[in-house]
């Protein structure tokens, strides 16, 4: 994990779910930890971290974090994007890290101009407890010295690359949900309702450790949780003849092709 001098100061603008998991992320580390200025936006989010830690503020306006940091987080909304970016004056000695799923280089470039070399970023909220690993497009010390405070780095080679990457993150609701009806499942079958949750929770959660303690883990797990002819194999089976994996490979396709615009 690298430590940034007390002297780095962040700008955040947009004060949602991944801001917070950075900001919080940043309270973990052995440094002390930077000065974070933080967007009117998302005020309550906002407030609630500042009130939390000394080192975060909320400023008066956008244009406001601007004028405090020339590390800059942009984390709001794609539709908002255009907007926001548009009311404020960059400086060229910002370095703007964008968070905002599916906003193009190219575009980005024009609305924060005369900002130089913007950089695509896909932090996680696992941020919040220092296990993200964030992926950045293109290399820059400043995205990187950021987000391996909060866990770390991975590079893309092209933006096309990390649209990949962007699309893959689009599971965890569908994830969560597959989990939700196992859960349900259990529940119909006379279990109670929170145990049930509490008992998919617990084994899932146990399985997604487990999977860091293997070499190339997703074909080493799956084959330990299938023994020939038993129930893990029955009902991955069945689950493939009703073609589970390919349309989760549509629904990424298209995901990936609203990402590329």
């Amino acid at each position: 994990m690298s430590q940034s001098s007390s002297s780095t100061a962040y700008g955040f603008i947009g004060a949602g779910e991944i801001t917070a998991a950075v900001v919080e992320g940043l309270q973990a580390q052995d440094a002390e930890p930077p000065a974070v200025f933080l967007s009117p936006r998302g005020r309550a989010v906002a407030g609630e971290l500042a009130a939390r830690f000394p080192n975060v503020h909320v400023c008066q306006s956008n244009q406001d974090v601007l004028d405090r940091a020339t590390s800059i987080v942009l984390a709001v909304p794609l539709a908002a994007a255009q907007d926001v970016l548009e009311e404020l004056s960059f400086r060229a000695e910002h370095v703007v890290l964008s968070a905002v799923a599916g906003l193009r280089l190219q575009q980005l470039r024009m609305w924060v101009a005369p900002a130089e070399s913007p950089v695509r970023t896909i932090p996680l909220p696992q941020a919040a407890h220092g296990r993200s690993l964030t992926t950045i497009h293109p290399d820059n010390a400043v995205a990187r010295d950021l987000y391996e405070q909060v866990g770390g780095v991975l590079v893309a080679g092209d933006e096309r690359t990390l649209d990949a990457f962007s699309a893959a993150t689009a599971t965890f609701a569908a994830h969560l949900d597959y989990l939700a009806t196992i859960a349900d499942w259990l529940a119909d079958q006379g279990v109670d309702h929170d145990t049930a949750t509490g008992y998919t929770t617990h084994i899932f959660a146990e399985l997604g450790r487990s999977l860091g303690q293997h070499e190339n883990a997703l074909a080493t797990m799956t084959g330990k949780h299938s023994t020939p002819g038993g129930n893990n194999e029955q009902l991955m089976t069945e689950l493939r003849s009703e073609g589970m994996p390919s349309a989760v490979r549509r629904g990424l396709d298209h995901i990936l092709s609203r990402l590329r615009g």
